[in-house]
């Protein structure tokens, strides 16, 4: 069982680092030679994510360990972790640069601990999972920072592009620091070699569109998905890509072939590391690994060797087989052929395929190891060789050592590729599954190849279904489909374990670049006993999946868009009409898409042209977000209109659903509390609001403003309740009223207002008849429609904020303050303005001259929440706040 021995920094550190600690991961008899911290290993740093722990670090390191154990400990990894006390970075990003100062501090503390030794390491390899990997690339833009104390990073499931939800300023200002440095210093960034491994379509928090390094150098930076990397093969989900077996191993084998036989440490040369990457996490050549990757080499002088000269050759082995090789003649075959194709499920590390020069003997006294050409597969090791590449060959060699009963096949022919590549047009994304492409594979060989076109928006999802029929059993040969995404590797590989139709789900997560034309491809590696049936079709659930997996950040800007159409309805209404509308009806009056939708494509439209582009950029303006979500490829047609409907659907069954709290609350506060009197306030401001405004300026100022924000809302809901079961009681009591009373709306209205300390309706007022069909039946009615609309914006508003809260709840017991706080000044403008509006009412509006331009202004905030909120959510607080200041300022204006 492992265990892990807490590293002693100076005091200093820990005074100013309290939640933070460094530790070194041992077990069995390496932990106890490490208790003295003498130490002799290569030093690799564990970075935890966003609420991880700092013993996550076991997988990796109790497999270095066990591969340092099988070499005898000549080589080995000392493997420390930091404890971050499992801090929410990913929901607030005023600790990022704290936890980017401390991991440099610990850095320079690891390297200490090896000053003794005869080749001192002067670099940390680093290994962050989530947010710890952005920490890793932030180390670089700290003023002190020397870039050669890391050479090698390794981040699993990292959001590098930008952060999954931009909840704070902090975040996505940190997020800008660290992207923009590593894109214009790329120069004095080439010796850092980093790898960004990603989890695929399990993992949900952070999608692996997300984690493709942005804007580096291609020869020293590599971003890879688990479903492509070869011995793994497999999605993960966020937290396990940290213990996926699989995964480990590889990035475990790795590290070991980095190490530098002389110094015995990691290699000193980017281009080995970069290759050593590629070898294992992009095209594994079913070979251990070696620096030359094209060596002559003999065959063995017992082997018996044999000439091929048909187009196709299979061998079954079923028993013993003694050492052969295999020639392939060349000569005719150019003639006819363009590519020689061969596929082995005997899948032990030894070279295999050869080239040879001499057209006298099969057996050459000199081989090309043409093996590193080879790839590995789930069930076989397969290579597809062009004959132009190998001028001076006279044939390729197939070798096959000594076996004691092993079972395996290998296959062999000479093709044409282009004869073997079928186009197939997938379709429209919009056919709902109703159209498909069919394709019959009639043909008896080992590889064909389909080109999916049209295929190339991260939007398009479809699924592939592959049906095959076999004359004969095919159990010893290999049947393997394989997607393949040129432009990013992101590849899906899959075995049919039986006769039944596989499926396979053919998604992108990175959409095709501009200047890339290649299509993506089906590589069907086939049984030429078998016959196969593929048909496409499109999947509209995972086209909604796809949807949703990239823009469910911006689904909250369309529920506020919403809310903020029905909420400038309601002012309208009161404005116009004297009376409030319900929230219900407001919304289906003014949630309209063409509101919003025009307004965000023309200015995505003029935003194209260099004239406007500067006008808006010397208004000081920000980037148009939909601009940059276009640049990213990540807009998809009539995708706005489908966010604007989904957020409407939020935004009224959350509406129902509150008001329907509000409803049994108010019921059980008439249960428990008996009392029919209720003492007003005489008006806006009193010496009880001022009371509450001071405690909650208080509560924002010494704590976090979230949780003040937070506080607000329970009491706004408060007072909303107690509203509600007061009318409820006054309604009850007003069944027994004279007919007369009862028949005449306009009087009963005016005495339920007198009776609630109401003004009375004057004399125009009764004039106009009664109130429409939709708006109260009294203006407490009205009043309570109002707050329950105010209520909706603000219940958003604290949703928006609560990441604040959650993180500060967690660490309040380091420090009562949360500082740095992205809500604090919004929080003391909401205190104010929230005060002023629970204590208002529908009548004190009624006169106010603001209030229909406030109501108007709601039009443009909605429009503008969309337009700069998508990529920067905490700016729709901003938007929610002016909107609520503007409506408190009209009860005195």
């Amino acid at each position: 069982m492992g265990a892990a021995v807490k590293i002693q920094l100076p005091r200093r550190v820990s005074a100013l680092y309290p939640a933070y600690e460094l530790y070194l991961y041992g077990e069995g008899v390496y932990m106890e030679e490490i208790r003295n911290l003498s130490l002799t290993g290569i030093p690799v740093l564990f970075l935890p994510g966003n609420a991880g722990s700092y013993k996550q670090v076991r997988s990796i390191g109790s497999v270095s360990l066990r591969k340092a154990e099988s070499v005898g400990y000549s080589d080995h990894f000392d493997v420390f972790s930091i404890n971050f006390n499992e801090e929410l970075v990913a929901l607030y990003g005023g600790s990022l640069q704290k936890q980017t100062q401390f991991v440099h501090i610990s850095i320079k503390a690891i390297l200490r601990l090896y000053k003794n030794q005869e080749f001192p390491p002067q670099s940390v390899i680093l290994l962050g999972h989530s947010m710890g990997g952005l920490i890793a690339r932030a180390l670089f833009t700290l003023r002190n920072f020397k870039p050669q104390l890391i050479n090698l990073i390794i981040t699993q499931a990292t959001p590098h592009v930008m952060p999954v939800l931009p909840i704070d300023h902090y975040l996505t200002d940190f997020y800008a620091l660290v992207n923009d440095y590593w894109t214009l210093n790329q120069n004095q960034l080439q010796n850092i070699t980093l790898l960004s491994v990603a989890g695929g379509f399990r993992d949900y928090q952070v999608r692996s569109g997300l984690t493709v390094l942005p804007s580096l150098i291609k020869n020293s930076a590599l971003s890879v998905v688990s479903t492509a990397i070869p011995r793994t093969w497999a999605s993960t989900d966020h937290l396990s890509i940290v213990w996926c077996k699989e995964l480990i191993l590889t990035t475990s084998r790795a590290l070991f072939d980095m190490i530098d036989e002389e110094t015995a440490q990691i290699t000193e040369d980017p281009s080995k590391r970069m290759a050593v990457l590629k070898h294992h996490f992009v095209r594994h050549p079913a070979k251990l690994y070696e620096p030359s990757s094209e060596t002559a080499v003999n065959i063995s002088e017992t082997a018996r060797c044999f000439f091929v000269k048909t187009r196709n050759w299979e061998l079954l082995v079923t028993k013993a087989n003694s050492e052969a090789c295999y020639a392939f003649p060349l000569h005719e075959k150019r003639k006819t052929y363009g590519q020689f194709h061969c596929r082995s499920t005997f899948l032990f590390t030894h070279s295999w395929i050869f080239g040879c020069s001499d057209k006298e003997s099969a057996k050459c006294t000199e081989l090309e190891d043409l093996s590193w050409r080879a790839e590995l597969l789930p069930t076989a090791k397969a290579v597809t060789l062009k004959l132009e590449d190998f001028s001076n060959a006279s044939h390729f060699v197939l070798y096959l050592p000594e076996t004691n009963n092993s079972k395996f096949s290998v296959e062999c022919e000479f093709l044409n590729e282009e004869l073997r590549t079928t186009p197939v047009t997938v379709p429209h994304a919009l056919s709902f599954g109703l159209s498909s492409s069919h394709i019959n594979i009639s043909s008896s060989g080992l590889l064909h190849i389909l080109h999916l076109q049209g295929f190339s928006e991260i939007y398009q999802a479809f699924t592939i279904l592959i049906a095959r029929s076999c004359a004969a059993s095919s159990e010893m040969k290999s049947t393997i489909y394989r997607l393949h995404v040129p432009w990013s590797h992101e590849d899906v590989v899959r075995v049919p374990s039986d006769e039944l139709p596989l499926q396979l789900s053919a998604k992108l997560h990175v959409p095709r670049p501009p200047n890339n034309s290649q299509p993506v491809t089906v590589t069907l590696y086939t049984s030429t006993d078998c016959l196969y049936e593929v048909t496409v079709y499109t999947s509209f659930t995972q086209m909604l999946g796809q949807i949703i997996r990239c823009h469910w950040p911006s689904l909250h800007v369309y529920i506020v868009s919403n809310l903020l159409l029905a909420f400038g309805a309601q002012l309208y209404s009161i404005s116009s009409k004297g009376c409030s509308l319900e929230f219900d009806t407001s919304l289906d009056v003014a949630a309209k898409p063409y509101k919003v939708e025009p307004v965000l494509s023309i200015c995505r439209f003029l935003l194209s042209y260099d004239w406007f582009r500067d006008t808006w950029q010397s208004l000081l303006l920000p980037p148009l977000d939909a601009s940059e979500l276009h640049s990213m490829n990540l807009l998809f047609p009539l995708g706005s209109l489908l966010l604007f409907l989904f957020g409407s659907g939020i935004a009224y069954w959350s509406g129902m659903i509150f008001k329907s709290t509000v409803g049994i609350l108010s019921s059980t506060w008439n249960t428990l509390k008996r009392r029919t009197d209720f003492p007003e306030e005489a008006g806006p401001l009193t010496h009880r609001l001022l009371a509450e405004v001071l405690f909650f300026l208080f509560i924002a100022w010494r704590t976090c403003g979230a949780f003040s924000i937070l506080l607000l809302f329970i009491r706004y809901l408060q007072k909303v309740v107690k509203l509600q079961s007061k009318l409820w009681r006054l309604s009850s009591s007003e069944d027994a009223t004279s007919p007369m009373s009862a028949n005449n709306p306009i009087e009963e209205r005016s005495n339920t207002a007198n009776k609630l300390g109401e003004p009375k309706l004057g004399p125009q007022q009764e004039a106009c008849g009664p109130s429409p069909p939709m708006c109260g039946l009294s203006t407490e009615s009205d009043s309570i429609n109002m707050h329950l609309s105010a209520m909706n914006l603000l219940l958003w508003l604290t949703l928006l904020t609560s990441p604040c809260c959650v993180y500060w709840i967690k660490n309040v017991r380091h420090s009562i303050q949360l500082d740095p706080d992205p809500v604090r000044m919004l929080a003391f403008t909401l205190i104010f303005t929230v005060e002023i509006l629970m204590n208002s009412t529908v009548s004190s509006l009624r006169s106010s001259k603001l209030l229909k331009m406030t109501a108007r202004l709601q039009l443009p905030f909605s429009v503008l929440v969309v337009v700069f909120g998508q990529l920067h959510l905490y700016r729709v607080a901003y938007f929610l706040t002016l909107s609520l200041f503007l409506h408190a300022l009209s009860c005195f204006i």
